[in-house]
């Protein structure tokens, strides 16, 4: 049990209201005025800051984004050439002759692709990948080709090629990737998270497990439920929301990921409309992951067992597959992930089915420029969170780490101005107020009340008065988890 708090000073929600917030047996139990002061309790400074519901990144890969953390990013190359002078420049010590990861590349607009050759030139003894920003895709080179038993004429690889080649790749031994995962946890919880939906492509529930032996995370974890784990999680019982046995209330069951197209850098979004003269018979409209028959069987499969369905959906045309698909199966949760592109007279479905959108809002600023460039005359229906809000549809914030830092305040920032970089805002009527950017990042609500779990942050500001340019980088006094300090600031 740990000792009660007080969270003395501290502006409840977006009130205005001014309060001391007690805090006992992982629970809210009193609200009192700012001149109580109760003896016999740890004392945590707010100074008027904001007091939240803790924050929840709805959507992370939570091994990649520990593992970026340890690679070398290119997000800033302007070409392929940049990118391995980058790698270059970075690479360590000479004589190395281990895996060299890089992250973050972009080719959507450089002249000449990434090519192994290129590679192959700065590295001709040395194994090298590099992480597309949207982990779609995986550039190699012939070292790192052979290593994964591959021939490919370019080392360029997408969608599911690409997961295969990085599920191939050496990994670090556990128990350090293990404290990678639970640091990365350490980070999140200093921006003010409490709770994550960790989306990795792998067995989530025994690889947190695994880490809880080590230590207890600094946030909650939902383990989402890859496509390959559906039998073996059928077979050990597992449901959505559940907690898992053991884990203190710490890990719970998530939702079944299922890929329906794939990502709009890669020109793989499953879209209505074709992709404009990329391919010589400008009619590729991106990939379709799952055909409709092996959709509805693995749904009704999962739902028998008490498993909720989270569709990965990013073109307008996957999205209406989505919303189609969940139509016809009895769950009591259904999610849409990511919902990029949504053809106009689908935006009402959404609510109307009870869909919960997981959006990324720090992909809108990233991506404009890709999306006037693939998607031309749709992009007033692109992360079109205002459009879904309006229509009552549930949204839920996340990062889509590493695709973008695990940083909340990152996401709510993108909502509110819909740019990141000192330009004007990308299409503003699809902008939200930061009341509802909030809700969307603290699990729907923004104030706080007697009985609530003390899942809870403080910011360094009140966030009523607060320029909107200055979200971006909000200092975090603390964050309390079921009653532990998790950040103190």
């Amino acid at each position: 049990m740990h000792k009660p708090l007080l969270l003395r000073d501290v502006s409840i929600g977006l009130t205005g209201r001014r309060a001391n917030v007690r805090v006992e047996g992982g629970r809210v139990t009193a609200i009192d005025p700012v001149e109580a002061l109760p003896e016999g309790v740890e004392v945590i400074e707010g100074r008027g800051g904001t007091l939240l519901p803790g924050l929840v990144d709805a959507h992370a890969h939570m091994l990649q984004w520990a593992g970026i953390r340890q690679r070398i990013s290119v997000a800033g190359a302007r070409s392929a050439v940049h990118a391995v002078e980058l790698l270059v420049a970075a690479q360590g010590p000479p004589g190395d002759t281990g895996l060299l990861a890089g992250a973050h590349y972009n080719e959507t607009f450089w002249r000449v692709p990434p090519h192994k050759d290129l590679l192959d030139r700065a590295f001709p003894n040395r194994p090298v990948a590099v992480f597309s920003n949207d982990l779609h895709a995986v550039w190699l080179n012939s070292e790192a080709l052979t290593l994964v038993g591959r021939e490919h004429p370019t080392g360029v690889l997408i969608e599911d090629d690409a997961m295969a080649a990085t599920a191939a790749l050496p990994t670090p031994d556990p128990a350090e990737s293990d404290k990678w995962v639970l640091d990365a946890t350490d980070a999140a919880a200093a921006r003010g998270v409490t709770a994550i939906a960790d989306y990795e492509y792998a067995d989530t529930v025994t690889d947190w497990t695994r880490r809880l032996a080590i230590r207890p995370p600094s946030t909650r974890i939902r383990c989402v439920i890859a496509r390959f784990v559906l039998d073996k999680a059928i077979e050990r019982g597992h449901r959505t929301g559940a907690e898992v046995p053991g884990s203190d209330g710490l890990l719970t069951v998530g939702p079944l990921k299922i890929f329906i197209d794939g990502s709009l850098n890669t020109r793989t979004a499953l879209c209505h409309d074709p992709y404009p003269g990329d391919f010589p018979d400008d009619e590729y409209p991106g990939e379709q992951l799952v055909t409709e028959e092996e959709l509805a069987a693995l749904l009704e499969r999962a739902a028998a067992a008490g498993i909720s369905p989270a569709l990965h959906a990013i073109g307008d045309a996957a999205n209406r597959i989505a919303l189609d698909a969940l139509a016809g199966v009895d769950v009591a949760d259904r999610r849409i992930e990511h919902a990029q592109l949504i053809a106009s007279q689908d935006v009402p479905r959404f609510a109307e089915l009870g869909v919960t959108v997981g959006v990324q809002p720090a992909h809108a600023p990233d991506d404009r420029d890709v999306a006037e460039r693939l998607w031309p005359g749709r992009t007033a229906r692109a992360f079109a969170y205002s459009d879904l809000l309006k229509a009552g549809t549930r949204l839920e914030f996340g990062s889509d780490a590493p695709v973008a830092p695990l940083d909340p305040w990152d996401g709510i920032a993108s909502a509110v101005t819909r740019t990141d970089d000192g330009r004007e805002p990308w299409h503003p009527e699809q902008s939200l107020p930061l009341p509802a950017a909030l809700a969307a990042s603290a699990g729907g609500r923004t104030t706080v009340a007697v009985g609530d779990r003390a899942d809870l942050v403080i910011t360094g500001r009140d966030l009523r008065d607060l320029p909107p340019d200055e979200l971006r980088d909000m200092p975090i006094v603390a964050t309390v988890l079921g009653g532990r300090i998790t950040h103190a600031g």
